[in-house]
């Protein structure tokens, strides 16, 4: 079933369990998969990794902390992003690894008995998934906070580490129960050659190529999805490329390569009514996956958004630019009845 819309991930609610209550009666029957708001500290994306993971690992130095007052979730709404962590890996190791894990699992499989409970109550619409969203590894360790030098050490740890992270999650939920998304914000800066101290070179096949074997051992069952991002640290949007141009040749390469069935593909879009921002979307080769543009954003500008995207690609579910997570709580009602708004002018017919 091509669902209308799709749910990112974070929501700024204090428990999953509030996360499925407000949603699911509401949003719930339109969705491929619910997830668990991303909930706890999980709402500093990335940033949990490196307060809770990097910053305790005996193999890893730290070369610069956040300033006490910085590290609460504030410092990731602002324009700005303060003092950021700072990693190494310590000299004298010849390979990182994660025996611990990430804690991922822990979260999933803590939620699920949440999801079962109240999908058993009827508050979740029997036929809706349990969705784990999951960091990609070049995202989980950014130049922004990994020495340079140690960059690729650090991503290929992490490929490993989130890839049994992903196959234990698989283990501990029913296969027909589970959907996993992979997140991309740092892939698209640096295919869009935005990333500082990462050469233009090359940037494409490496973000490309963490993907190959994340998934691929996956069961068939399991569906896997994908969510990129123009990036929300500091303030949305934190790249603004002139066109969909290299999100959608990224978009592509991952559908080719990623070694088994995708079943969706997030692309985010920009608050721009220009035709030329959209046109590449007349290039995206699916492959069977639903697509879900994150057009849900400046409502007074969807309608036309809408249409001008309908040219390049006819069919596609809505979803909005990111998660919520690092948003006035206050907002997700309205938030809610935009992704509605949202379903009903998707569903109407054009002319």
């Amino acid at each position: 079933m091509d669902y209308p819309a799709l749910l990112v991930g974070s929501i700024p609610l204090a428990t999953a369990e509030d996360v499925f209550r407000l949603i699911g009666p509401t949003l719930g029957r339109y969705l491929p998969a619910l997830p668990d708001g991303e909930t706890g500290a999980r709402r500093w994306w990335v940033a949990r990794l490196h307060q809770q993971v990097f910053n305790h690992h005996p193999d890893i130095d730290v070369l610069q902390r956040p300033l006490a007052s910085e590290l609460e979730t504030a410092q990731l709404t602002r324009r700005g992003r303060g003092r950021p962590w700072q990693f190494r890996i310590r000299q004298g190791v010849k390979q990182l690894t994660f025996p611990k894990g990430l804690g991922y699992v822990a979260a999933a499989t803590d939620s699920y008995a949440v999801f079962c409970r109240l999908r058993a109550e009827g508050v979740i619409p029997a036929g809706v998934r349990f969705q784990v969203s999951l960091p990609l590894p070049n995202s989980a360790a950014s130049p922004a906070v990994i020495q340079i030098e140690d960059i690729a050490r650090f991503r290929e740890a992490l490929r490993i580490a989130l890839r049994d992270e992903a196959l234990a999650i698989a283990a501990a939920i029913p296969h027909e129960d589970l959907a996993i998304q992979w997140d991309g914000s740092w892939e698209i800066t640096d295919v869009y050659e935005a990333v500082p101290g990462l050469r233009a070179e090359g940037a494409m096949e490496r973000n490309v190529s963490q993907v190959r074997e994340l998934s691929r051992s996956l069961p068939a069952a399991v569906m896997v999805g994908y969510h990129l991002c123009f990036g929300t640290f500091g303030g949305w949007p934190r790249l603004s490329p002139t066109d969909l141009g290299r999100a959608v040749n990224y978009a592509n390469r991952i559908l080719a390569e990623t070694g088994r069935t995708v079943d969706w593909m997030h692309i985010p879009t920009l608050d721009r009514s220009d035709p030329h921002f959209y046109a590449p979307l007349a290039h995206l080769e699916p492959q069977g996956a639903r697509i879900y543009l994150g057009l849900i954003h400046n409502m007074a500008s969807f309608s036309t958004r809408l249409a001008i995207a309908r040219r390049y690609l006819p069919e596609f579910g809505v979803a909005a630019y990111c998660g919520f997570g690092r948003i006035d709580p206050a907002l997700v009602p309205g938030l809610i009845a935009d992704h509605l708004t949202a379903i009903e002018a998707l569903a109407a017919p054009t002319t």
